[in-house]
C-alpha cells in the first residue's frame, strides 16, 4: 500500500501535468506553492526556477518533513517549506512572480482573507495558477464512493469542502476582490487513480479521509459498507487501473497593478 503523499502525487498525476504546463514556471521566478503536501509541485517549480526559488506552505507539519526529505533526497537548494495558514501566515509583501496550488486552495474557513493575503505577496502583475475542483455533481469519486459506503445519507456536514471553489463566479468573486484580475478558467477532465488494482485501491482508500468520515455517518455494519466499496472498485477497474472521473478547474489570474 502507498503511503499517504505517495497515493495522492499517484491519484493526480494526470491532473498535475496539466497544472505543470499552465505554470510555464520561469527560470527567475519566486514561486509560492499553497497546500504544497508531501512537495511535488513545489520542487517541479525549483526544477524549472533553476534562477529563483519555489517556496511550499502547508499546515501539516508531518507532510512538510517528508517535503523536506524528498527535496534534500533530490539535492534541490533552490526550495523551502513552512508551516502556516495561509489566512494569516507572515508572507514577505511582494516577494512572489507566481503563485501555484494543487488542489490546495479550497479548505480555508474565510478564503477572502486567504486570498488577499496570498495577494499581499505577490508582486504587481505576478501570475496565479490553481488547480481546483469544479461541481460536486461533476465528481464521480466524491459522490460514488460515499453512496456506497453510507447510501441515502447527506454529505458530510463538515467545514472541509474541497467543492468550494467549483462554482467560477464564486471563485472569480473571492479573486477580484483579493486584487486579481485577467481571471480565467481552464476546463479540466482527467480520472483519479486509486490503484493499479482493486486491492490495492481498497487498502488506500480505506485510510483515507473520505472513507472514514463516511463510514462514520452510517449506523450500518461496516462489513457491509465495505463490501459495497470494493464491488464499486471492482466496477472501475480499467486496463491502467482503478479511474474515477472527475472534472477540475485550473485557475489563471494576474495580480493588478498597485494604484
Amino acid at each position: 500500500m502507498l503511503d499517504r503523499a505517495d497515493f495522492y502525487d499517484a491519484e493526480l498525476k494526470r491532473h498535475n501535468a496539466h497544472l505543470h504546463a499552465a505554470a510555464n514556471v520561469g527560470i527567475r521566478d519566486r514561486v509560492l506553492d499553497i497546500g504544497c503536501g508531501a512537495g511535488q509541485t513545489t520542487r517541479e517549480a525549483a526544477r524549472a526556477a533553476v534562477e529563483g526559488d519555489a517556496i511550499g506552505v502547508d499546515t501539516s507539519a508531518e507532510i512538510l518533513e517528508v517535503a523536506r526529505q524528498r527535496s534534500s533526497q533530490a539535492e534541490l537548494r533552490n526550495v523551502a517549506f513552512e508551516l502556516g495558514d495561509a489566512q494569516r501566515h507572515a508572507f514577505p509583501a511582494a516577494g512572489f512572480d507566481l503563485c501555484i496550488s494543487r488542489f490546495g486552495v479550497m479548505f480555508f474557513a474565510d478564503p477572502a482573507a486567504a486570498f488577499a493575503n496570498i495577494a499581499r505577496s505577490m508582486r504587481p502583475g505576478a501570475r496565479l495558477v490553481w488547480m481546483v475542483w469544479q461541481d460536486k455533481d461533476r465528481n464521480e469519486w466524491s459522490g460514488a464512493i460515499q453512496q456506497a459506503l453510507a447510501p441515502g445519507t447527506a454529505g458530510s456536514t463538515n467545514a472541509l469542502n474541497p467543492f468550494s471553489l467549483g462554482n467560477p463566479i464564486v471563485a472569480t468573486e473571492l479573486l477580484s476582490a483579493a486584487g486579481f484580475v485577467s481571471i480565467d478558467f481552464i476546463d479540466v477532465r482527467e480520472p483519479v487513480f486509486y490503484g493499479p488494482n482493486v486491492d490495492a485501491a481498497f487498502n488506500s482508500l480505506t485510510e483515507l479521509y473520505l472513507v472514514k468520515d463516511a463510514l462514520a455517518r452510517t449506523d450500518e455494519a461496516h462489513e457491509g459498507a465495505l463490501q459495497r466499496l470494493r464491488d464499486l472498485l471492482e466496477a472501475h477497474m480499467a486496463t491502467d487501473g482503478v479511474l474515477f472521473d472527475s472534472r477540475a478547474w485550473i485557475i489563471t489570474a494576474q495580480k493588478g497593478q498597485s494604484i
